[in-house]
């Protein structure tokens, strides 16, 4: 199957499969600055058609379908929303950073595959904290009856601040166990795990794990979503692999999320010109 690209200068990157959306990556958003903007690809589709991502879901505005990006960096909170402090917990502040698009260093379709890259910025208050390279690459089996694409997600980020930065998240930074949020994440349509009472309808992860309890903050390679959309009725598997070896999975399963956090149980500090690399594929498959 052909892929084809559809570009809107300065606004979205459209990727097609023949004549069906795969997905449209939005890399100058116009979200509110208290979402802490930051690219995002949203309709994320099966081949059939069927959309999985949820982009400003009401429960959590700032899940952007999705999207790359740490929570707390040094007091910059470019995960949006409240920030988590432990001596006082959530509160709305006026600490959102923001990711903005510099320049495409990659942008075609050849075949069955599709590359997409890009070179950001990382801001808060107009200071540079992070420069980053981006990579998405796109590519469809080739067995149509496999009806599976896949998505490799590269980011490698630098430290331009010329300081020390520190990396926290709820569970690190502010004293909520298990709120791991940070990383690549992924905010899925609400129905996906709604078993219904159907055992077939669940999440495992490498090792045997199945089910949140055990998903959630174990150390996998990988982990699966098995679910099923609304209207039509289609399953799906959707897999996530962190292709450096295991971490730890954050997962929710009642308001669909995974994330691959870049750090846990601790802060994570990172010198004047360290790196941090993220190297992630997801896989969605949906079978007849």
């Amino acid at each position: 199957m052909t892929l084809r690209l559809e570009h809107v200068p300065g606004s979205a990157v459209t990727v097609f499969a023949g004549e069906a959306l795969l997905l449209r990556y939005v890399y100058a958003p116009t979200t509110p600055a208290n979402e802490s903007p930051r690219p995002y690809a949203h309709p994320v589709n099966t081949l059939a058609g069927d959309t999985l991502t949820n982009f400003r879901p009401n429960d959590h505005p700032w899940h952007h379908a999705l999207s790359f990006t740490l929570n707390q960096v040094s007091g910059a909170n470019f995960w949006g929303g409240p920030t988590c402090r432990r001596d006082e917990g959530y509160k709305w502040r006026d600490d959102h950073g923001s990711q903005h698009h510099v320049a495409w260093t990659a942008l075609e379709a050849t075949g069955a595959t599709a590359a997409l890259s890009h070179s950001l910025e990382w801001k808060r208050l107009g200071e540079t904290l992070f420069r980053e390279e981006r990579a998405l690459q796109i590519a469809v089996a080739a067995d149509p009856a496999a009806a599976t694409w896949s998505l490799r997600w590269r980011s490698h980020l630098v430290n331009v601040s010329g300081r020390a930065l520190t990396l926290g998240n709820p569970h690190s930074h502010g004293g909520m166990v298990g709120s791991h949020y940070n990383g690549l994440q992924f905010r899925g349509a609400r129905e996906l795990l709604d078993d219904h009472l159907d055992p077939t309808i669940k999440l495992v992860a490498e090792g045997g794990l199945e089910g949140v309890t055990a998903v959630h903050g174990a150390a996998a390679r990988w982990m699966e979503w098995h679910g099923q959309l609304d209207g039509t009725l289609r399953r799906v598997c959707i897999r996530f692999e962190n292709n450096a070896g295991p971490l730890t999975w954050f997962v929710r399963r009642n308001y669909p999320l995974a994330a691959f956090p870049l750090q846990a149980e601790s802060d994570l500090v990172l010198a004047p010109g360290a790196e941090l690399l993220a190297d992630h594929t997801l896989t969605f498959q949906s079978p007849a």
